[in-house]
């Protein structure tokens, strides 16, 4: 970037999508043929996506892009299935990034923000123990559009189900080897493997390799039965538990409130509860911030109208039993008594941080950053940084929730307009 208020020069990367924007009808049916099958981000890793793909459902415009590091093609493999279906004819394996030059009066800074890395507070069990998720995962499972059509599944669940279809097929596979070896020696291998351990049967290179793999099937096929008949047992999580203020609030990480998370506490929880009237949820905290018009009266409700519990006490450790519910051990200020409770799920509201890269940003502009890597603005004009006609708006200044971003991004719109107009 060169130049200075009302005359900015920025060159911009424009990242190839390997789909021609103005063909892409955004039909899906590349995405529905396509056999490559990859973790989704956007569902935070809890769902799939295909190679070739959309964002997510709502993103504009409605164009799929390709995944270069998963697709076949790109791998050197033998596809095109994507090209082949496309009745627009829009994929384009050739096309390049392009490297764009644009003349602009002012400069709107959006970065977004990361969550906090809950892995840097070991005693949470995050990433370590399967039902202990952050806010973001639980909003996906929230939602009709998420990976379980919005009812509230353990991963623990979701980790075992994928396993009996990954342990169906591959016994599946393993009793067609069986049948091969049926069908030769023309033999049930249930007879076989008696005669075999009998010492009845010795000659022969492959028999020794038959009985291996009927072992390997009887072994398998015992350990399938197990998990499907505890996979009948399962059922959605009711018993939540919210753990506020991680990894803000907190000298160690980040002094700062996020500001947004109590808030979005009793949200999930109080759509929870709508989801599931057996729902009980229990949200821990030091105090809960409802700064904003109605949002007291929102906590209010959820307590008296709708069944949640709050409970004023930081929680010091989250451990598991022997069916992988998280139990949490808190201390309850109001009694002054550690204790525990176990819980089907633990969802921890991560602190809202600066994301990564937003150094370079700032060089690369010219701008400050304050002492919590936010973007720096005046005191009197909070959209503008220390760069005249370049402004901020969103995380990019502070953590704020999506309303409040919606109404600064509006404002640094028209702090733009005004600085184009030579105000």
């Amino acid at each position: 970037m060169t130049g200075s208020k009302g005359d900015f020069t920025v060159t911009v990367r424009k990242k190839a999508r390997y789909v021609n924007e103005n063909l892409c009808t955004g039909c899906g049916a590349c995405a529905e043929k396509c056999p490559t099958i990859v973790s989704d981000d956007y569902d935070m890793g809890l769902g799939k996506r295909k190679a070739i793909y959309r964002h997510y459902a709502q993103g504009i415009p409605s164009i799929f892009c390709i995944d270069t590091d998963h697709c076949r093609t790109f791998q050197g493999k033998k596809c095109g299935v994507c090209e082949k279906v496309c009745q627009a004819k829009a994929i384009d394996y050739k096309q390049q990034d392009q490297i764009l030059e644009l003349k602009v009066g002012a400069i709107i800074l959006a970065t977004g923000y990361d969550l906090f890395d809950a892995t840097r507070i070991p005693e949470y069990g995050y990433g370590r123990l399967p039902n202990v998720i952050n806010a973001m995962e639980f909003e996906r499972l929230l939602s009709a559009s998420g990976p379980t059509e919005g009812h509230v599944e353990r991963p623990s669940d979701l980790r075992d189900h994928h396993l009996i279809g990954t342990m169906g097929k591959g016994l599946k596979k393993s009793t067609k080897s069986l049948a091969s070896y049926e069908k030769k020696h023309k033999m049930s291998s249930d007879d076989f493997y008696k005669q075999f351990t009998a010492g009845n049967i010795s000659d022969g290179d492959e028999f020794p390799k038959w009985a291996k793999q009927y072992e390997n099937v009887q072994e398998a096929t015992k350990k399938l039965d197990e998990l499907k008949a505890k996979a009948e047992k399962f059922d959605i999580a009711t018993r939540l538990a919210f753990i506020q203020c991680v990894g803000s609030r907190d000298f160690r990480f980040n002094k700062y409130c996020s500001s947004y998370c109590c808030m979005h506490s009793i949200k999930e929880a109080m759509m929870a509860k709508d989801h599931d009237a057996r729902t009980e949820a229990y949200i821990f905290n030091m105090d809960l911030r409802t700064v904003g018009k109605g949002f007291e009266e929102y906590k209010v409700r959820g307590a008296e109208d709708v069944g949640l519990h709050y409970i004023r006490g930081r929680v010091a450790e989250i451990t598991q039993d022997e069916n992988e519910n998280p139990v949490i051990w808190y201390e309850e200020t109001t009694s002054q008594t550690v204790k525990s409770m176990p819980v089907d799920l633990a969802v921890l509201a991560v602190a809202c941080e600066a994301p990564k890269g937003i150094e370079k940003m700032a060089e690369l502009v010219g701008a400050e950053l304050d002492e919590n890597r936010f973007f720096k603005t005046h005191p009197l004009q909070p959209l503008d940084t220390t760069v005249p006609g370049i402004f901020v708006c969103g995380c990019a200044q502070a953590p704020m929730d999506i309303p409040e971003s919606v109404a600064q991004a509006s404002s640094a719109a028209s702090r733009a307009a005004e600085t184009i107009a030579g105000k």
